[in-house]
């Protein structure tokens, strides 16, 4: 079994309430997934499996956390809204659950034979439409319409979005101008931000 130091120091560092949770967590999942490894995620202990995340635990002030990284999958519940973890503020050994070394082995099998749901993708968000006024300026100054429409669709909502969100005329009368003005010089809506 190959234990990472960092998550030994990271144990010794917890409140002392935490560090029997976070060993027995250690203890179990090394147990029930002789295979496991071990590194440090987000500055917390987890707990891999063929390079895929199983579970990360936690500790806190006054409480420790558990997560199965397919939690919901796992359980088919919820978090809990108490705290970070799927199983509430753990403060003791005895709020683990019952069920802890069925759990891991679930989260095994489940690693190991389907991959994770991707998250539905969304349809590209519409540009709003150009605002007349700006629509306007936008004629008299061709190389700033030229330069718009070079740009890709993310970069010209940027534009369209700013001048459309204006709730008073002056302001918005200010942001044409200025978008006109940047466009004609090739700027990009963030462009004060691109070299950072």
């Amino acid at each position: 079994m190959s234990r990472e130091p960092r998550i030994d120091a990271y144990i010794a560092k917890a409140q002392p309430f935490a560090r029997p949770i976070l060993e027995r967590i250690r203890e179990r999942v090394h147990s029930v997934v002789p295979e496991v490894e071990e590194a440090m995620k987000w500055s917390a202990p987890a707990y891999l499996l063929d390079g895929k995340i199983l579970l990360i635990t936690a500790a806190f002030k006054q409480h420790a956390a558990l997560n199965f990284w397919r939690g919901q999958e796992l359980r088919g519940e919820q978090p809990s809204e108490d705290a970070m973890g799927q199983f509430g503020k753990l403060t003791s050994v005895d709020d683990l659950p019952a069920n802890l070394d069925e759990l891991i082995a679930k989260a095994a099998k489940l690693s190991r034979s389907a991959p994770a749901p991707r998250k539905a993708k969304h349809a590209p968000k519409a540009a709003p439409g150009m605002h007349p006024e700006f629509a306007a300026a936008l004629a008299k100054a061709p190389q700033a319409r030229a330069a718009l429409e070079s740009f890709p669709p993310s970069a010209q909502r940027d534009y369209l979005e700013w001048i459309a969100e204006a709730k008073q005329d002056s302001t918005r009368h200010k942001r044409i101008a200025t978008a006109v003005e940047w466009l004609s010089e090739g700027k990009r809506r963030h462009w004060k931000y691109q070299n950072c």
